[in-house]
């Protein structure tokens, strides 16, 4: 679909919107609270608007065929919210949302139950609100809607500064708890980064709050000591397998000594008998 960057901005932004609408709806009807959700401050989940631009943009041409579309949305916000998930974790060393108790799950990071979903509002977003939303802004002034992208991109890219400082003190302080803890236990380790965050800023406060089943991942120094005991269990199959070759060296030079004395000690008999 030929749109220009505002539109597309614009649009994700309106559905960024939308998704922490959702996103809030949704665990206030689970906990009976508001809660701030996403990784941002302000009230947009960004994943959502991510996914419908990417609607937008690579599938308006299967808008004749809702089912190829309805599985094509699937497809793509599927690899999206995996993506994400797997990127976050890494860089964040913590798994902010987690399926694995939920039938047909990849990884923890995608489910059934969240795919058909994606299914359906892409349908929903092909049919009803892209064409309602780009209708309006068709009508709106250009220079109106210019003015107001770059306002809220601005607030926008102030949001991810602040909101990206305090993600990486949570990262901070999980790996300082983690190198802490003799035991690797992710359950203890979580347990002990919500008590210390908790103390701090409203920032970090709200992090905690906007994710309730955040489970910290365990730490780096797990995996160095994994990697270090492969290293060495490695080390000791080389040298089994060196000390193998060593004594079966050992028998064969044996072996051959032992005919060659053989051989010698025939040799001077015969040369004895002979003699006689």
């Amino acid at each position: 679909m030929n749109l220009g960057i505002t539109y597309y901005f614009l649009l994700f932004m309106i559905y960024s919107v939308a998704g922490w609408l959702l996103e809030v709806t949704c665990k206030y009807i689970d906990y009976k609270k508001f809660i701030n959700r996403g990784f941002l401050i302000g009230p947009y989940c960004p994943i959502y608007g991510f996914g419908a631009v990417l609607i937008t943009f690579l599938l308006y041409r299967y808008e004749e065929d809702p089912i190829v579309l309805f599985l094509m949305t699937i497809l793509i916000c599927g690899a999206l919210e995996y993506f994400t998930s797997w990127a976050m974790e890494k860089i964040f060393k913590a798994r902010w949302w987690d399926y694995s108790k939920r039938k047909f799950n990849l990884d923890g990071r995608i489910c059934l139950g969240t795919l058909v979903p994606f299914g359906v509002f892409g349908l929903i977003l092909t049919y009803i609100t892209n064409p309602f939303l780009l209708n309006c802004l068709n009508n709106a002034n250009l220079i109106v809607l210019n003015t107001i992208a770059v306002i809220l991109f601005i607030i926008y890219i102030v949001d991810n500064i602040i909101s990206t400082i305090i993600i990486l003190g949570f990262r901070k302080t999980t790996i300082t708890i983690g190198r802490k803890e003799s035991a690797d236990n992710t359950e203890e380790i979580t347990k002990k980064v919500k008590e210390i965050l908790a103390q701090k800023s409203w920032g970090y406060k709200r992090l905690i709050d906007a994710f309730p089943s955040l489970e910290t991942i365990k730490i780096r120094i797990k995996e160095i000591t994994d990697e270090v005991k492969e290293n060495v269990n490695e080390l000791k199959e080389n040298i089994n397998e060196k000390a193998e070759d060593i004594k079966n060296a050992i028998n064969d030079k044996k072996e051959d000594v032992k005919n060659t004395i053989a051989s010698k000690t025939e040799m001077m008999r015969n040369t004895f008998n002979e003699k006689k």
